[in-house]
């Protein structure tokens, strides 16, 4: 039959029938990841790795460039969307604090943390997010949800990761955040300086200075709200306390190597061999040995820049977890 044998013909449609049968049952599992997840906007990268253990069981062979064109023949790849609301007004008369965090080696949880704000428009009215998220864990450590963007909001973010996270050493924190009129106010300098925890704020309109807050931002918008926005929520703070769950405890970091948030924050798990510089872009580079010796020359610096040679045993104690050396 058209100059193939039969033997031919049937082995060609039954791979193609096999071939259709492995394919269905790779797009029911992206679906049951995705309600389990409950987003449509986990991307190919992240679905991959989550499908590894149903692949190897059923013994379907699939690289992620087949997925990738697998998701695109049904519509299933996550298309971007444009920005709608601003949330941050750094135009106010209260103290701006200096950004602190440039160069910033972040090698274990509760080291700093960083806050912003963020929004999602819910049964046609918008609510704005509080967030506070641990620089080296990635994991929301605080957060809140209200219609307004008053002070008290996200005063109520601080309380809750305050809260969550006990007995921490005098100035072993440090919390970072734009100049927005929220994070300025007296109450929430007030309860920061309370429980001894350094202050840094980004430079006028720049977000960059807050990267991994933005990026939170983004990851909690493109992969939940957008879905979120098209439904009729009846319980607004349940839904997003869900999602944030699903955050620290389900969703797989790549920049933890694949591990959750709620693991490395609060199990013992290590990011990877690698080092967080902070500054205007991420930066990384391998882990040097430990320092035993700390330098004394008129170069080195705390966290409020002053000479560590002039301080005193306390003020050195307290400063120690943020040496570091002027280039």
């Amino acid at each position: 039959m058209f100059g193939k044998s039969r033997q031919a013909y049937y082995k060609a449609f039954n791979y193609t029938t096999q071939e259709a049968f492995r394919e269905e049952l790779v797009l029911d599992l992206v679906a049951k990841i995705r309600r389990k997840s409950k987003t449509s906007r986990w991307g190919v990268r992240k679905l991959y790795f989550l499908l590894q253990p149903d692949l190897e069981l059923l013994g379907i062979k699939m690289g992620r460039d087949k997925l990738f064109e697998l998701l695109g023949a049904h519509g299933l790849l996550v298309s971007k969307r444009k920005r709608k609301f601003f949330t941050t007004q750094s135009h106010h008369w209260l103290r701006k604090h200096q950004n602190m965090v440039n160069n910033l080696v972040v090698s274990r949880p509760n080291q700093l943390w960083v806050s912003d704000i963020t929004y999602v428009q819910l049964n046609s009215m918008p609510y704005y997010i509080y967030l506070i998220t641990d620089a080296y864990s990635q994991k929301v450590v605080g957060w809140n949800i209200t219609l307004d963007l008053k002070a008290e909001s996200a005063l109520q973010a601080l309380k809750v990761a305050l809260k969550s996270q006990k007995d921490l050493p005098s100035f072993s924190l440090m919390h970072h955040s734009d100049r927005g009129i929220q994070y300025c106010s007296y109450e929430y300098t007030g309860l920061l300086e309370k429980h001894r925890v350094w202050i840094s704020m980004t430079k006028p309109a720049s977000p960059q200075e807050n990267a991994i807050a933005e990026r939170m931002n983004g990851i909690l918008k493109e992969e939940w709200l957008v879905d979120l926005e098209k439904l009729n929520v009846t319980n607004v703070k349940t839904c997003i306390g869900q999602i944030i769950m699903i955050y620290n405890e389900i969703r797989p970091h790549e920049g933890l190597g694949n591990i959750t948030p709620t693991q490395v924050h609060d199990k013992g798990f290590l990011r990877h061999e690698a080092e967080r510089v902070i500054g205007k872009r991420y930066q990384w580079k391998k882990k040097a040995e430990p320092v035993t010796d700390r330098l004394t020359n008129s170069n080195a610096i705390g966290p409020n820049d002053y000479s560590l040679a002039s301080c005193s045993s306390a003020e050195l104690a307290s400063a120690s977890s943020w040496y570091c050396k002027l280039e």
